[in-house]
């Protein structure tokens, strides 16, 4: 019975890892299918990296995150969610802003 414990802890742990994961790959799948789907022009506008650059940073670092590093607390896993919150916080609201003239999600 005093064994139970130690086991129980490491599940969570392993759940908890998952559920990172899961919601680091999404929030990366997400930037990435943004940046597909926006015109190429409008990066130009709003002075950041053309389309292919950020299309290829988050292509890379969402199959790295994936099949390299498989935990979204790993090296590649934090460089991952840092680029797909720099583009969705940074360049999504610029180029929305530069498309339509309000700026707002």
């Amino acid at each position: 019975m005093a064994y139970s414990a130690p086991i129980f802890y490491v599940d969570v742990v392993n759940y908890l890892n998952l559920l990172l994961l899961l919601v680091s790959l999404i929030v990366q799948a997400v930037a990435f299918v943004h940046c597909l789907t926006q015109r190429g022009d409008g990066f130009q506008a709003i002075g950041t990296l053309p389309k292919g650059a950020w299309a290829a940073v988050l292509a890379i670092c969402l199959i790295f995150t994936l099949l390299i590093s498989r935990s979204a607390i790993g090296l590649f896993g934090l460089i991952g969610i840092a680029a797909a919150l720099i583009y969705l916080l940074d360049v999504r609201p610029g180029l929305k802003d530069a498309s339509d003239g309000r700026g707002s999600w």
